[in-house]
């Protein structure tokens, strides 16, 4: 296998960004496979328990290579990543490949994204799960309706699935989307971001990838409390993208002329 080395202030200098909340079982296993694919490594951790703590020091001892970044106490999914990608920007990173903690992506995959990323500079690539009878079904049918909200937000079929956390971001415009408004705080993070930076006008790749739930594994999705925040998120978009709706039509009708605009 060949890694892919990165140099930070080169053209294409990606790093792999995890935000991490008691995974404390899977976060060594993720990290050392990213590195053997030569991907400096920015690591969140977002408040999380004593024994977590012990594994991440541990991780990052002595490896110039690894970031720990540590938040005083859990503010959520949106806190962490956003913190993550100002950091990764800050060191000179021009891309940060997201990945979740808990074993569920297929780190496998990085050099694919990575590819994707490399042919496509200033595109959002997304993960497009493929999903083995692990997945629970309520989440499974549960993610039609958010596909079909994100369809009507952003005028547009493009992003095939935005709740996949295994995606890679440009950092330029990533971070100016972050200066324009704030990220939201937890689970509703990956669709409001991929939304946003649609209507900025970031073209999109979807790349499909193997999702898997692992069994005993953590979960911080939370069904009543998520589910509300992810229902106030859709009304939130949909009321952004009312007065977008022009410039929106106007790109899928004059794709090669489309700028990239807040």
């Amino acid at each position: 296998m060949q890694a892919c080395t990165t140099t930070r202030g080169e053209a294409n200098a990606p790093c792999a960004l995890i935000p991490i909340y008691n995974h404390k079982d899977t976060i060594a296993r993720t990290v050392q496979s990213l590195r053997a694919h030569g991907l400096p490594v920015v690591i969140v951790d977002d408040g999380s328990d004593d024994a977590t703590r012990e594994v991440l020091d541990a991780l990052a001892l002595g490896q110039p290579d690894i970031q720990l970044l540590r938040l005083p106490h859990n503010q959520g999914k949106g806190r962490a990543l956003t913190a993550g990608l100002l950091a990764a920007r800050a060191a000179g990173f021009t891309h940060a490949l997201q990945i979740d903690a808990d074993g569920q992506h297929d780190v496998a995959d990085a050099p694919r994204f990575l590819a994707e990323s490399r042919a496509h500079p200033q595109a959002l690539v997304c993960g497009k799960p493929i999903y083995d009878d692990s997945v629970p079904r309520a989440r499974l049918y549960g993610r039609y309706v958010t596909h079909v909200f994100v369809w009507i937000e952003t005028l547009s079929m493009a992003i095939q699935d935005s709740m996949c956390g295994y995606r890679l971001y440009p950092l330029d415009a990533t971070c100016a989307e972050i200066a324009r408004k704030r990220l939201p705080a937890r689970m509703d993070v990956d669709t409001e971001v991929a939304v946003r930076l649609s209507w900025r006008g970031l073209p999109v790749r979807n790349l499909p990838t193997r999702v898997i739930y692992p069994e005993n594994g953590l979960s911080h999705f939370r069904m009543w409390r998520d589910n509300l925040r992810i229902s106030a998120m859709h009304t939130r978009l949909l009321l952004g993208m009312l007065p977008r709706a022009p410039r929106l039509l106007w790109r899928r009708l004059n794709p090669r002329k489309a700028p990239c605009a807040a």
